[in-house]
């Protein structure tokens, strides 16, 4: 990845998620001083919530949305409030969750003959996959692998999460997009 963002930023803009948070449950927070690259840079970013390991919302977008700074406050209030698997974080769990953002690299069509192509080429651990059949479409992003580290597995849940059979990543020829994160994490996890 070109133009990584500093440990310092990432720390800045986990602090932006978790204040953005804290004000919509009534908590008087002020939003940490941000950085000219945070402010104006544009890119793909995700922001996962999570409550003792377990996922508690993820909500993202994979192309630029404003800036980095804008799109992780937007996120990080959408994964804590509006994640449909989910009811509204309480004020009792903002204490109690972990924040996680990933901010993404543009995303690369992968050029692919079949299945056992598409294995060969996908890199367990590096790729975020976006996976596009008709007007179904959905994306694991590459911490997914963590859980799901067979890529056989990892497909054809990212099918099923896209509401399609779980083999139509081997027997359909779907559109397979692939991408990277630079990933930030609150400590502590």
């Amino acid at each position: 990845m070109d133009d990584l963002l500093t440990r310092e930023q990432g720390a800045s803009l986990l602090q932006l998620a978790r204040r953005a948070i804290g004000r919509r449950l009534g908590r008087r927070e002020e939003s940490p001083a941000l950085d000219d690259i945070v402010q104006r840079r544009r890119s793909g970013t995700f922001v996962t919530l999570k409550i003792a390991g377990e996922l508690r919302g993820c909500i993202g977008n994979l192309e630029a949305a404003g800036s980095i700074a804008d799109a992780v406050e937007r996120n990080a209030c959408n994964a804590a409030f509006h994640d449909c698997r989910f009811s509204p974080l309480s004020p009792q769990e903002l204490d109690r969750i972990h924040i996680d953002i990933s901010i993404l690299t543009p995303a690369v069509l992968l050029d692919y003959r079949d299945g056992e192509d598409l294995l060969r080429q996908l890199r367990p651990g590096i790729d975020g996959v976006i996976l596009s059949h008709g007007p179904a479409g959905a994306t694991f992003l590459p911490q997914v692998w963590e859980q799901l580290p067979q890529p056989e597995q990892f497909l054809g849940h990212l099918c099923r999460k896209a509401g399609l059979p779980e083999r139509t990543w081997r027997e359909a020829h779907p559109e397979i997009r692939i991408y990277q994160v630079q990933y930030f994490a609150e400590e502590g996890s």
